[in-house]
């Protein structure tokens, strides 16, 4: 008799990705600068720390909400009593005005068309139990954020099909690509449910242009499909150009109250923009009042907690302190960012041309021995056990092209980046010279023993390394 469920018993929760392996090698050898200088430097993690300090000053300066106090007098027990899954109203208030702040005011939120949710992982996955049936499908651009085939899949059974895009126009969404992923999934008889995007986008650091958009829009409403537009990095847009939400340009094409605004969801948090992914605070926005009904009723299964609100909700209507904030930590980001530009310029390396995130998108493909997947997974190993970065394959992120990498720059100190790019560096030197020295040496050595002379030695320590786990493993 079968004692756990399928699901407890699956492999479909995509834990054994490069994505999430990278993470698992790190915390074995993780870098500490004076403990373990030689450890994993953390490159893999999509946080932003730049910018605690201001948080931590507003906290200093408003004990109050941090002491659950109102006007002197504690409040611990009316937020410590249960609250019902709508939410806090000064909250949801409050929250729907960072949005619309974080997008120069151009549009605005109705509070009762949002539903919190315990980060955005909870928010996707909840938007996938209400659009999509299991063995349905949603189309995701590529490449697109790992987690994803976890968040959107692993529970509710909804497939994805990719859209493939490409670096030939810097991995754009086209007319054709959406076109041919629609006609894949119905090859392989799945009904399209609609279609999810990151904007700006993870991995790729980038802001969607008003022509994607609209190409979007089009393309939901020729279809009659969904569209959820994941909104999660909309504060960190660092340079022009700048972000255009979703309902801008629904509101510009005067879609109201018509089918394609009741089927654009967007997907928002916390965890980015104010750098707080342990606060678990994330939010659907939808115009259709049966998907708030049954999202609000789902979001039971992950609230988010009143002293969060409440503390929050404080933080969110200082308005003296966001309109700072977002001005300072743009400013550092950009800072931060052109850091590891030059740095990876400085070691012979380019990336994709980004404006918004805390990552680059960056192009290994001239360190790769072949065009193949296999040679960026050995070329991540090298890295990863090697130089001792943990970084992102483009693999992970469904990238059809091989030889790319997502390197993230906002969850460490200058110091750490320093020390990474000079890691990266000495490692780009040591391969070119093995390479042309192999290379100006390979039509005089044939025996066996000279070309096992001329293999570089990362592959002897690494091929022993992976005997080990594998033997582990057994």
């Amino acid at each position: 008799m079968r004692l756990l469920s399928r699901k407890a018993t699956c492999n479909s929760h995509g834990q054994d990705s490069s994505y999430f392996l990278g993470w698992q090698e790190y915390e074995k050898n993780p870098y500490v600068e004076v403990r373990n200088p030689k450890g994993i430097i953390q490159m893999g993690l999509a946080e932003n720390q730049l910018s605690f300090d201001l948080l931590e000053s507003w906290l200093a300066k408003n004990p109050d909400a941090a002491g659950f106090k109102r006007d002197g007098e504690s409040i611990f027990r009316e937020l410590a009593l249960f609250q019902d899954y709508h939410g806090l109203p000064d909250f949801k208030k409050a929250l729907v005005e960072f949005m619309a702040e974080t997008r120069g005011n151009k549009v605005t939120f109705n509070p009762n068309n949002l539903v919190l949710t315990a980060g955005a992982t909870s928010a996707n996955e909840t938007l996938m139990f209400c659009l999509a049936e299991a063995g349905e499908a949603f189309l995701l651009p590529t490449p697109y954020y790992p987690g994803f085939d976890r968040d959107l899949k692993w529970r509710t059974g909804v497939e994805i099909v990719p859209i493939h895009c490409t670096s030939s126009n810097d991995f754009q969404i086209t007319e054709s690509a959406l076109e041919e992923a629609y006609q894949e999934a119905q090859k392989r008889n799945l009904r399209v449910k609609g279609v999810l995007v990151t904007n700006p986008s993870n991995p790729l650091g980038t802001t969607m242009s008003r022509s994607e958009l609209n190409l979007l829009i089009d393309f939901i409403t020729a279809k009659s499909i969904h569209l959820i537009s994941d909104e999660i990095y909309s504060g960190t847009v660092f340079r022009s150009p700048g972000f255009i939400s979703v309902m801008e340009v629904l509101k510009d094409r005067n879609c109201h109250n018509t089918q394609v605004w009741n089927r654009v969801h967007i997907v928002y948090s916390l965890s980015k923009d104010l750098g707080l992914p342990g606060f678990r605070v994330g939010a659907i926005y939808s115009n259709d009042d049966m998907v708030v009904a049954a999202a609000t009723k789902m979001s039971s299964f992950g609230l988010v907690s009143s002293q969060t609100q409440y503390l929050l909700s404080a933080l969110l209507s200082d308005k003296k302190f966001t309109k700072n904030y977002i001005s300072e930590n743009q400013k550092r980001l950009k800072q931060r960012h052109r850091m590891l530009v030059m740095g990876l310029q400085n070691a012979g390396i380019s990336c994709l041309k980004s404006n918004a995130g805390l990552f680059c998108w960056v192009d290994m493909r001239h360190l790769l021995r072949s065009n193949t997947f296999e040679a960026e997974m050995e070329l991540w190993k090298k890295i990863v056990y090697d130089v001792r970065l943990n970084i992102s394959p483009g693999s992970s992120c469904h990238c059809a092209e091989p030889g790319w990498f997502r390197v993230c720059f906002a969850n460490m100190s200058e110091d750490t980046l320093n020390l990474a790019m000079q890691r990266l560096k000495a490692f780009v030197v040591e391969s070119t010279a093995i390479n042309g020295h192999n290379q100006s040496n390979c039509n005089y050595h044939s025996s066996k023993n000279s070309k096992r002379k001329s293999i570089p030695k990362w592959v002897f320590r690494l091929s022993s390394r992976d005997r080990d786990r594998d033997s582990d493993e057994r």
